[in-house]
């Protein structure tokens, strides 16, 4: 059975509502747009030794390099 003291002793009130806004708001959180910045951050911070090559390129290569033999 249901002792009510004992429930009564454990019940905190709930925050109202402008108190529940000001928690929820104050948290620092991270979104999908923050994520975002942070990685275009990070990419201009990359240095590429070597940029990628193009499969038109490495046809040309092998054309360029059949008429030097």
């Amino acid at each position: 059975m249901i002792n009510f003291e004992e429930e009564l002793k454990k019940f905190h009130p709930s925050l109202e509502v402008e108190d529940a806004e000001e928690a929820i708001y104050n948290q620092d959180l991270t979104d999908m747009a923050d994520i975002l910045v942070g990685m275009i951050k990070d990419m201009g911070n990359t240095t590429f030794t070597e940029r990628p090559v193009r499969q038109d390129e490495i046809a040309a290569r092998e054309e360029n390099s059949s008429f030097e033999e």
